[in-house]
This record gives C-alpha cells, sequence and structure tokens, in this order.
C-alpha cells in the first residue's frame, strides 16, 4: 500500500493534508482556465440525455452525478445544505435547475470558497467557508443536506453524520454519494447503519462512474499535464482516476466501491 494511504489512515494527519491539497489544487486550476468541478462522473447506458445548457454541457458527465444524487428527493421550494461543494458547478447547477428555497455551499477549503463566490451568482446561492464535522448552522435549518464524494476525506466519518442529522429538520433527507476500497466497507456501511438517519435507498453505481471517468480522461489528463508540475503527474491522474489510474482500475476491479444513497431524518 503506498504511503499516502497510511498517512490518509490517520485522522489528523489526513485532514492536514486535505487542508493543504485542496487549496493548492484550486490555486493551479484556476490559474488561466475554469475548473468547476472536482468530483468524478456519472455516465448511464444507454444515456440518458439529460436536457443542459450549452454552458453546462463541457461538464455534463460530472454534472450527471450530481443529478442522480439530488434527484433522489423534490428539492423545490426547500432549504439545501451542501457539504464540501467544492468549486461550486454542483451546487449552481441544482440551484438553477431544481428551484430550491435556497442552496447554501459549504467547504473547508477557503480558497474553494473565494472561488464560489466570485464564480456562481444564482439567486438564493450562498457559499460558506466550514467544516463538515462541525456544522455552523443551527439544528433543524435545512430541509436536504447533500455530499458527493467528499466523506472519504473526513477523519471522522460518524461524526459528520451525526452533525447532517442534526441540522436536518425531522423528515429532511440526507442525499449522498461516494465510496470507500474494500478494506473500509464494513465500517463505512456501520457507521450509516448506527446514524440516526433511516436508509430509503442504495445503489452501486460502479459501472455509471466507470463510464464517466472514461469520457474525462483526456480532458482531465491535459489538465494534470497543463496545471501540475510533473512531480505530482502521478498523484493528479490517480486523483482524477484518468484511464489507467490505480482509482479507475479499482472502480473496473470492483475494489472500489462506488454508491448512491438516500436517508431520512425520522419525524415530521
Amino acid at each position: 500500500m503506498p504511503l499516502i494511504d497510511h498517512l490518509l489512515a490517520i485522522g489528523p494527519i489526513r485532514k492536514a493534508i486535505w487542508r493543504l491539497w485542496y487549496p493548492y489544487l484550486t490555486r493551479r486550476l484556476s490559474a488561466g482556465e475554469e475548473v468547476l468541478f472536482l468530483n468524478y462522473a456519472f455516465a448511464e447506458s444507454p444515456p440518458s440525455n439529460l436536457p443542459l445548457t450549452p454552458a453546462d454541457e463541457p461538464n455534463r458527465a460530472c454534472l450527471q452525478l450530481y443529478h442522480h444524487v439530488a434527484t433522489q428527493a423534490d428539492l423545490r421550494g426547500r432549504k439545501v445544505l451542501e457539504v464540501s461543494c467544492g468549486h461550486g458547478g454542483g451546487a449552481s447547477y441544482l440551484a438553477r435547475t431544481l428551484h430550491p428555497q435556497s442552496y447554501t455551499g459549504l467547504d473547508l477549503n477557503p480558497a474553494g470558497i473565494a472561488f464560489c463566490q466570485s464564480r456562481h451568482h444564482v439567486d438564493g446561492l450562498t457559499f460558506v467557508q466550514g467544516d463538515a464535522q462541525n456544522l455552523p448552522f443551527a439544528a433543524n435549518t435545512f430541509d436536504v443536506v447533500l455530499n458527493v464524494e467528499a466523506s472519504h476525506c473526513y477523519p471522522d466519518f460518524p461524526r459528520f453524520l451525526a452533525e447532517a442529522a442534526r441540522v436536518l429538520r425531522p423528515g429532511g433527507f440526507f442525499l449522498y454519494a461516494d465510496f470507500r476500497f474494500t478494506e473500509g466497507i464494513a465500517a463505512w456501511e456501520q457507521a450509516l447503519a448506527d446514524a440516526p438517519l433511516k436508509i430509503l435507498r442504495t445503489r452501486v453505481i460502479n459501472p455509471e462512474v466507470l463510464r464517466g471517468l472514461e469520457k474525462n480522461s483526456s480532458r482531465s489528463l491535459t489538465l494534470i499535464v497543463r496545471h501540475l508540475p510533473q512531480c505530482l503527474h502521478a498523484l493528479g491522474r490517480d486523483f482524477a482516476g484518468v484511464e489507467g489510474s490505480r482509482i479507475h482500475t479499482a472502480v473496473k476491479t470492483g475494489e472500489l466501491s462506488y454508491r448512491s444513497y438516500c436517508l431520512q431524518k425520522p419525524g415530521a
């Protein structure tokens, strides 16, 4: 197992690494071009033909992952919180197309939040800097909490689930997608089972994510070569899941399980 994997197994070191990596990535990727998504992607077969504007079309595969996760509940007229919103591409798309009352994007990365605030101007959409494990909101604030491909970075996943449940109103929905390698699946499943949330639906989406990665592979590789120093190219390829990378292979073989979930807070 690579050294980075051993380090990421240690909670405080994991958090410190991500605190450095994501601001660095934001600064490098925002130099001269816009990278609105840091997540993997989703492509069904046959294609879903999700209608997109010309401006959104280049990010189709990443947007389809957000659409898949978010449409597990009706966002119309609801107060939505996205935890770990990255560069805000998904937040902007959902705020524009699914018509929530309000949409708040939160991320630990201050450079990412600054980018979101300068780039995405949509009615009802706001961005705040904050910690997924200590959400800066009162209890029972939101109707929906969304989290896309971020929780594997959190040192204390059960605490995050408790925080998501705390800020949800009774009857509110937690819409979620992420992955774990084989050795982490049992703990992942146990944490979800123990959370103060009821699992309504779950789906393994490896085939759709694999197709999405392959659709984005050439573009991701171009960004890596253009914006990262050569010493970080291997890490960048793995982080982006380009074809032939460890992540791509793990999704393909099932060593990595990528799943989507819809959970609900009891009560109404």
